[in-house]
Formats: C-alpha cells, sequence, structure tokens
C-alpha cells in the first residue's frame, strides 16, 4: 500500500517536532447499532494507518451510550470487520465502561455551577435554542442551586422519573453564536435496558459530553471524526477544560467522501434491510464491509483506495468505479483464470471424434507463472459465449467466430465455423465447426492468423454455475429524479442471475476463493455456493463498462 499522505499527518508530524504530544494516540469510535460501510473504512484506515506512520497506536471504542439500537450482534460485526482490514486494536474499550466516571464529572460540573437539571421538554429546550439569527433563551429552571441540582440528578439517575420528565445540561451561552454551546444536553433518561449494564443505569450520556471525556481518560492525542463535527469541536474544547481533565486531547475534522451512486447512510441501509430491498448487511450489493467482502473486494484493494481518495478539508465525491481499479490492480497477478461461460452456447467440432477427450495444459495466470498450471479438457462438444458468435461478421474489427471465420479457442486448436441449428423461434441453439490438428496450442503452428481467441468449456465435463452479475444498487440524484425518492432511485437491475458452465478444475472451490474469468470479469465464490451449487459473485467487470 502507497504510504499515507495528508493535512492530519502533517499536523501529526508538527506536533511531535514541537513536544505537544510525545507519542500518536487515535480512536476509531463506532456505534454498534449497524454494520460498517465503506466510510467507515475510510476511518478505520486513516486512524489506524496515521498512529502507525509515527509508531503510536489505535484504540477500538464502541461509542455504546444509547442502547435503543445498540446490540452485541454489531459490536461483534465491528471487531470482524476491522481485523479483516488488517489492522488489530491496542485496546478495545466501550463507552459504557467510562459511565460511572463520566456520572462523576456530571457532578463536578453541577458543584461547578455550569450544570443544571431542566424540566422542559426536548421539544421546548429546541424551541428555545433560538435561530442561527436569533439567540436562545434561558430555561426558566436554569438557576436552581447547586444543591437542588445535586438531588434531582440523583433523583433521575436512581430511576425516579419517567423518560423525557429530566435533563441534565451544560450551564454555557444561550446567546453563543455556535448553537452547540447554547445550554447543550448532556444527560437523558432513557429506561432501556443497555446491551452490557442491562438495567444498571437508566440515565445515558449524550455523544457531545461523552466522547471527549473518553477521549481524555484514554489519552487519545487526536480524535479524527468528519467536518459535520466542525462545529462542535468548541464543545469539545470546552468540557475538556471545565471538567479540568488531565490529559487534554484534540480534535480534527476532514471533509466527507461520497461514492458515485452508493448509499453512505446507516439510516438508509438499514430501511433497504428492513424493507427487504437487499437480502441482508451483507448482500453484495451493499457498500458495508461485509456486502463487499462477500462480493470478492479484497482487504488490499479497499485499503489502497481508502489511501487513492486522500484527505481534505473539504468534502468529495470520487467515481465507485476507482475501487475496481483497486481490485483489478491487487488480483491481475494473484487471481487463477479459469474458464467460466456465462451465458453459454453449444458448439459441435464435426470432425472431432466422437466420445473422444483430450487434456491440454494450460496456465493458471499467463501473468504470473508462480500460479502453476492445470489440464482443461477438450472435446467434440463445448459451450462459448453467445457473445463470441455471429452469423455474418459485421466489421473487420470483429475478433471473434461468426461463419466462415477461424478463431483460436484458448489453449487449444483453431476452428471454423461452418453452419448454425436454429430453434423455432430463430435462436441460434448451436454452431457446426470443424478443427485443424495441426494448430494445437504451443504446436508452434503460425501458417494463418486466426480472426481472435475465445475461450471455452467441454461440456461433458462441465460443471453448472450460478453468476450474480451486479449493477450499482441506487442510482445518485439527477435533475430529471431529484423529486423522486431515495427507494424510488433503486436500480430494478442491480442483481442479474446468469446460469452457465465453468470447467472442472473448479469442483472443490470454496467461499471468497477468488477468480478471473476468461474476459468476464472477477468473480468470488458466494457463501451459499457448494459442490452440488456452484454460485460466483461477479466482484467488477475486466473494465468499467456500466453507464446509467
Amino acid at each position: 500500500m502507497e504510504e499515507i499522505n495528508n493535512f492530519i499527518k502533517t499536523i501529526m508530524k508538527k506536533d511531535l517536532e514541537e513536544g505537544r504530544v510525545t507519542e500518536i494516540v487515535t480512536r476509531f469510535p463506532p456505534e454498534p447499532n449497524a454494520y460498517l460501510h465503506i466510510g467507515h473504512g475510510r476511518a478505520i484506515v486513516n486512524d489506524f494507518e496515521l498512529a502507525s506512520a509515527f509508531g503510536g497506536y489505535t484504540n477500538l471504542r464502541f461509542d455504546d451510550t444509547n442502547p435503543v439500537n445498540e446490540d452485541a450482534e454489531y459490536v461483534d460485526a465491528i471487531i470482524k470487520d476491522i481485523r479483516w482490514l488488517g489492522y488489530e486494536p491496542k485496546n478495545i474499550y466501550f463507552g459504557s465502561d467510562y459511565f460511572e466516571k463520566t456520572y462523576e464529572k456530571a457532578i463536578f460540573l453541577i458543584k461547578k455551577g455550569l450544570a443544571y437539571v431542566d424540566d422542559l421538554s426536548i421539544e421546548e429546550i429546541t424551541a428555545y435554542r433560538g435561530t442561527l439569527t436569533e439567540p436562545g433563551k434561558d430555561s426558566p429552571y436554569r438557576n436552581r442551586s447547586i444543591e437542588e441540582n445535586l438531588k434531582l440528578f440523583e433523583e433521575m439517575r436512581a430511576g425516579e422519573y419517567p423518560n423525557g420528565a429530566k435533563t441534565l445540561r451544560a450551564k454555557i451561552d444561550m446567546a453563543s453564536p455556535n448553537i452547540n454551546m447554547r445550554d447543550p444536553v448532556m444527560y437523558r433518561i432513557l429506561h432501556v435496558p443497555h446491551h452490557r449494564q442491562g438495567t444498571k443505569w437508566c440515565i445515558y450520556p449524550m455523544y457531545d459530553f461523552a466522547h471527549p471525556l473518553q477521549d481524555a481518560f484514554e489519552g487519545i492525542t487526536h480524535s479524527l471524526c468528519s467536518i459535520e463535527y466542525e462545529n462542535h469541536r468548541v464543545l469539545y474544547d470546552w468540557f475538556i477544560e471545565q471538567c479540568e481533565m488531565e490529559h487534554v486531547p484534540h480534535q480534527y475534522e476532514w471533509g466527507r467522501l461520497n461514492i458515485t451512486n452508493t448509499v453512505m447512510s446507516k439510516r438508509y441501509l438499514r430501511q433497504l434491510v428492513e424493507g427487504n430491498y437487499v437480502t441482508g448487511y451483507d448482500d453484495p450489493r451493499m457498500p458495508t464491509l461485509v456486502g463487499l467482502k462477500r462480493r470478492g473486494f479484497t482487504p488490499e484493494a479497499i485499503r489502497n483506495f481508502i489511501v487513492y481518495t486522500g484527505l481534505s478539508r473539504i468534502n468529495s465525491t470520487t467515481d465507485a468505479d476507482n475501487l475496481d481499479t483497486f481490485l483489478r490492480e491487487d488480483q491481475k497477478l494473484k487471481a487463477p483464470r479459469p474458464m467460466a461461460i456465462v451465458h453459454p452456447l453449444k458448439v459441435v467440432i464435426d470432425n472431432y471424434p466422437e466420445g473422444q477427450i483430450e487434456y491440454l495444459e494450460a496456465h493458471n495466470n499467463m501473468e504470473n507463472e508462480a500460479l502453476g498450471t492445470r489440464e482443461i479438457a477438450f472435446g467434440k462438444y463445448l459451450y462459448v459465449e453467445q457473445d463470441d458468435f455471429v452469423e455474418v461478421k459485421p466489421n473487420r474489427k470483429w475478433k471473434r467466430l461468426s461463419l466462415g471465420d477461424e478463431v483460436r479457442l484458448m489453449h487449444a486448436y483453431f476452428i471454423k465455423a461452418n453452419s448454425v441449428v436454429k430453434d423455432d423461434n430463430g435462436n441460434i441453439i448451436e454452431v457446426h465447426c470443424t478443427y485443424d490438428p495441426q494448430t494445437k496450442s504451443g504446436s508452434g503452428f503460425d501458417a494463418r492468423k486466426p480472426n481472435g481467441t475465445i475461450h471455452f468449456v467441454e461440456v461433458s465435463t462441465a460443471l453448472p454455475a450460478t453468476f450474480n452479475l451486479f449493477e450499482p444498487l441506487v442510482f445518485d440524484e439527477t435533475e430529471e429524479t431529484k423529486d423522486k425518492s431515495f427507494i424510488e432511485r433503486l436500480n430494478p437491475n442491480s442483481w442479474i442471475i446468469c446460469k452457465g458452465f465453468v470447467e472442472a478444475s473448479l469442483k472443490d472451490t470454496k467461499p471468497l476463493d477468488r477468480f478471473q474469468f476468461i474476459r468476464n470479469g472477477y468473480f468470488c465464490t458466494d457463501k451459499e455456493s457448494s459442490s452440488n451449487n456452484l454460485v460466483f459473485n461477479r466482484t467488477c467487470p475486466l473494465k468499467s463498462s456500466f453507464n446509467q
């Protein structure tokens, strides 16, 4: 992988040189309420790679301060995803590990006169907050005494009030030009069991209060996040300062990365799953890490793609085809290149002996001889791709099979198409050819030049296979679709299932085995594949061919 370079790395280098920090410590803080997608992958790669570049380390800390949607299932999935990407956190923590210490800091702020219990509802708090052009107004409960606030907050913890009855708010400035500083909520009441704490707590800290404290507890030096948290940084710093934290972390923001025709929202991804628009979070069309893994993308390709997209202070968009490019680059020398026929057309070699099968030697990867060779079957009856034959040659650029033309069968012989058989609807179902036994691959025959080279699979040894071909799951919003909902922009052709054949060498393939099927693209054996039911997912074509 190329060395990571961006403005955050420059900041870290300067901080080390000037002695502000002695070691770089970052953290990846996902909320365990969904599966990670490639946007999270970007944060993971940058958190780990930036710390590693300076000999530092990264913690994984689950932001589990909202028990409503959090679940141990997501915790396990996130840990697996991070390790699959190639990273190992130095420590694995949970925000809930710090509930007691966070509560104590809330008490500390109450005693300093910088926090108060408010009886306003969330709707009322929002109304009191004001607008970007108008200051907010004080809550009628803002000037409660320290003693009353301590008593009420302890009663909140003891479970004496229902959900929404009270909150704990920071006392900052209701006229601040930054709305985040207008007495933000620090704690809310939620009588919901926690996935790790059970029913021990019924009050939970808000992200803006808990997160900076957790960074300080762990000794994080550079707290990296996306640009929408830029206006929260002043609040981050305020809590660190007013809670008199011994360690002082700093927050840095980068612009979000959008990918064309790709869903980058946990809410939308959840809607797709819950609405049964996809088969699950590991649907191969999904941009989740488990979905990308199932489709066949490698950790190396994803990491290189993320480094390529870089980091800046502004939001940016990159083409989804760029991820395909890095998959091709990663696999071109690694993936075996067996032959598969996705859209079969039967070929009969009329002058080849009936019942005879010969085995020909073929390189597993012509660009990497270290992958060795295999034997492929050749006989009288073959399958070729439908797209590799036309009755009448359309133009001089046509370099495949047509009546009267001769092509080389890869690793085998020259064949010449002489006639076709059609069904009652006029569809070609069989092509009759002759072969030249003098033209065997490797024989050195060069008396004439074939009209291209095509691949094949011998019929009697071919294994039936299902091929899943994918297009983007959703189309980007355009001028024509701006009035359509997210669901209305789903691509009805995002998953196409084809029935074809593969050569016999794939009989023992296992889930996640990767291949380059000759001229059909890069494929991965699906998790539902078995020896009796081979299933392959196309990760990407050999070159970009999609047009919306």
